[in-house]
């Protein structure tokens, strides 16, 4: 948002300097940007030609003799048409830059003749386009004095950054208000009286798109003068960089800028019949005033007459209605627009306008009328013309938001300490209406704060009037006695697993949280409400079932560029539907080639096999157990998704529901339909399915208790079929006797035809570990057949012979 120092102050009744109004916008929140002080043109002066000679080698140049006011005349060639003894113009002596053509000048010779300086143009001084000769003043311009400053351009240009939320601040106006009341000044009357029309308006207006368009005025203005604008607005809209163009559209980007009104004007005789106020046709094209043709959609709104399209409503109007100067009959429109529906639009068409930008934050509803007569009123003093009767439908005068507003909450959020009374003239300075009572305060919001929302929002407000610099810093408070956990269980499980893969040698991997379709399908997932409405490629459409398939890929990059062994892992989410809940926790982990964690790779004492099953199953266990899982509870089957290779994968449980984890290799189905070779195996620990862990009565640990007796260890060998699993085994001898038995561990399986068809022999280690007394050998022979028992009961192994 750009305006000018003079163009601020006939808003805002002030003696304050450049430095002061730039500071003071800075700290109410209004970031200055650049400060445009025209120190560029300070060095060009008036200057008078005394007398000009022909060229001797040059029949389109002069030689001219200047009075710069320095009492000795200069030597200056020009080849100005218009250059002649007497005209008085603007000069720009050796050593002088100017910007219209980024030139330093010096003295130099022009065919043969000294030139020492060069009377400007407009355009080399960036007032317009106009170079067909130079400047021309009154002959009563007084000559040596500073050219910018009689003629008022040395007029300062203030840009400032304006954050979506503040389209008050998008004109002059608001930017005034804000100043006024942080008090660099006093607030000029902006009230705009009313036009006194005469007949109604010819062209009569329907909204067929309410929900689109809140309200339409609009009035005819006949006889008018479309001639250029006065040069003090010419001069304002330059300055900001805007091209004039003529009084009527100057007059719309004037108020625009000076009010944050956009508005447009129709040639009334290029109208046909009534304007319509409706969505769009789906392939209606429209001949914009950027001189492009735009293709609408029925999500457009528009105005329209009875040839159709004549403005794309909110952005920009069309080629075929717009003003030019034969134009003598006019319609002045100002309306009200669905902001989400001006920047959708804007966004499809790319379109960047100073109206969309404005109505996609939000005008203000209550200046739809004021804009109107200003506007007339404008046209009126440049144009002539005789308006006739304003025409308003649709708008209905808003209820204003009332917020209750505690002065407490001032020192709440705001860290700060000011008084009830202040606070309240702070908002009533800002425009809101201030009912006061006592510890709190009713508050109304003018309509052009369409941001204000809530009592954080007049905090806001409050602090930044009175200067966010008077908040005091404080250091940041220490939380190091804090005795509770500040990380949730899941956070510390997650932190907990990442470490505990990185440790076993694994890198860690950031993948895509989308995968294709047919990934999706491959590992379990491809839900309809899964599935992206606006995906960034097509291989990203679904939401990930599961983090394998981007390891994998991953992986296999790695591979493509030379690294064989390699194992990855990614701690992040997964999508079973799109409920809260339906987002999982997963830790997973691929490895390939030969990257064991404890080698890999050739070596002279012995190659390093191929990874395998047991592999992941160990990563996921030793994740398991970082996690806090009940490692003595785990269950592990030989069941697993189908993406694993049937035999050598399966799932860890905890009973027969709670499925925490599953490992294994790949399928080569799997494999092939990803496109990645080579020995695979990978896992994923579901981290938000392990219990928490039962509260303590306290932190304290438990007494530590080592039994002073010996452990002893006894050999079982049992003949089970083969379907049988070695972990059934090990948990119903473990079961014998929890007390004594402290340790199961599988150390041989045999299979042969001397124990039968379909049979194995699992050969187990027992630990058995007294407490309070030595055992005898009754003892040990009692607790055997216990196990013996056990065994046979639960897996129907018997004892081997």
């Amino acid at each position: 948002m750009k305006f000018t120092l003079s163009w601020l102050k006939d808003h805002l009744e002030t003696d304050a300097t450049l430095e002061e109004v730039v500071a003071k916008l800075t700290e109410i929140g209004l970031e200055v940007e650049e400060v445009d002080d025209k120190s560029a043109l300070k060095p060009f002066r008036i200057a008078k030609v005394l007398s000009a000679e022909k060229h001797p080698d040059a029949d389109k140049l002069q030689v001219l003799s200047v009075d710069t006011g320095e009492g000795k005349p200069v030597q200056v060639v020009c080849g100005a048409p218009n250059a002649r003894a007497g005209l008085v113009g603007a000069f720009a002596a050796p050593g002088t830059y100017v910007p219209g053509i980024d030139v330093t000048l010096s003295v130099g010779k022009i065919r043969g003749v000294e030139s020492h300086g060069m009377m400007c143009s407009e355009r080399e001084l960036l007032l317009s386009d106009a170079h067909e000769g130079i400047i021309d003043l009154p002959e009563d311009a007084p000559v040596g004095t500073a050219f910018a400053e009689w003629a008022k351009l040395d007029d300062p240009v203030i840009e400032i950054g304006l954050t979506p939320n503040r389209p008050d601040a998008t004109g002059v106006y608001g930017i005034a208000r804000d100043l006024a009341a942080a008090g660099l000044g006093k607030l000029k009357d902006g009230s705009v009286a009313a036009v006194s029309g005469s007949g109604d308006t010819p062209v009569k207006v329907a909204i067929e798109a309410p929900e689109l368009c809140p309200g339409f005025a609009l009035r005819a203005v006949r006889g008018v003068k479309n001639g250029a604008s006065p040069k003090w607005m010419q001069q304002r809209l330059m300055a900001i960089g805007l091209r004039p163009i003529n009084a009527l559209v100057d007059i719309t980007n004037y108020i625009t800028f000076d009010r944050g009104r956009p508005l447009h004007v129709f040639d009334m005789a290029k109208v046909k019949g009534n304007l319509t106020v409706r969505r769009a046709k789906d392939g209606e094209k429209l001949l914009a005033l950027d001189e492009r043709e735009y293709e609408l959609t029925s999500d457009m709104c528009v105005i329209a007459d009875d040839n159709g399209v004549e403005s794309i409503a909110g952005i920009m109007g069309g080629e075929h209605s717009g003003c030019d100067e034969n134009t003598t009959d006019v319609l002045i429109e100002s309306a009200l627009w669905d902001p989400m529906n001006i920047a959708s639009t804007g966004r499809a068409l790319g379109i960047i306008t100073d109206a969309r930008y404005r109505f996609e934050r939000g005008v203000d509803p209550e200046f739809m009328v004021d804009g109107l007569e200003l506007a007339t009123r404008l046209v009126q003093e440049i144009c002539g013309g005789e308006a006739s009767e304003r025409q308003v439908e649709g708008y209905k005068p808003q209820e204003p938001k009332t917020i209750s507003f505690p002065y407490s909450e001032v020192a709440r959020l705001g860290g700060i300490e000011i008084k009830p009374k202040t606070s309240a003239d702070i908002l009533a300075r800002l425009g809101f209406k201030v009912e006061d009572k006592g510890e709190a305060a009713t508050v109304s919001v003018p309509s052009w704060r369409p941001d204000v929302e809530g009592k954080a929002d007049l905090v806001e407000e409050v602090l930044r009037i009175n200067g966010v610099n008077e908040i005091k810093p404080e250091p940041l408070r220490s939380f190091g006695a804090v005795n509770s956990r500040i990380l949730t269980t899941l956070q510390i499980r997650t932190r907990l697993a990442r470490r505990a893969l990185a440790v076993r040698g694994m890198a860690e991997a950031l993948t895509w949280s989308f995968v294709s379709a047919q990934e999706a399908e491959l590992f379990g997932g491809g839900a309809e409400n899964l599935r992206l409405s606006n995906p960034i490629a097509s291989d990203m459409s679904d939401m990930r079932p599961s983090l394998l398939p981007g390891l994998l890929k991953a992986v296999q990059r790695n591979v493509d560029r030379g690294r064989a062994d390699i194992a990855m892992f990614e701690v992040s989410g997964t999508y079973e539907s799109d409920a809260p809940k339906g987002q999982r926790r997963v830790a997973s982990g691929v490895r390939r080639g030969t990257a064991h964690m404890e080698r890999q790779g050739r070596d002279w004492s012995g190659n390093a096999g191929p990874v395998g099953v047991f592999d992941a199953k160990a990563d996921a266990l030793a994740v398991l157990e970082a996690c806090g899982a009940p490692a003595d509870k785990l269950q592990v089957v030989a069941e697993a998704p189908s993406w694993y290779h049937p035999g050598r994968a399966g799932t860890i449980r905890l009973g027969p529901k709670i499925i925490l984890a599953t490992f294994g290799e790949f399928h080569p189905s799997t494999l092939e339909a990803l496109d990645v070779d080579g020995p695979l195996c990978g896992f994923e620990v579901f981290i938000d399915a392990i219990p928490e862990p039962k509260q303590k009565a306290t932190r304290s640990r438990g007494k530590l208790e080592i039994s002073q007796l010996q452990a002893v260890t006894r050999d079982f060998a049992f003949v089970v079929d083969k379907t049988v699993e070695a972990s059934s085994i090990t948990r119903a001898a473990a079961s014998a006797d929890k007390k004594l038995i402290t340790g199961v561990n599988v150390f041989d399986i045999f299979e042969g035809a001397s124990l039968g068809e379909d049979k194995k022999s699992v050969a187990i280690e027992v630990t058995i570990q007294p407490s309070d007394k030595t055992l005898t050998d009754e003892d040990f022979e009692a607790l055997a057949g216990k196990i013996v028992q056990n065994v046979g009961k639960q897996t129907g192994g018997t004892l081997r012979g």
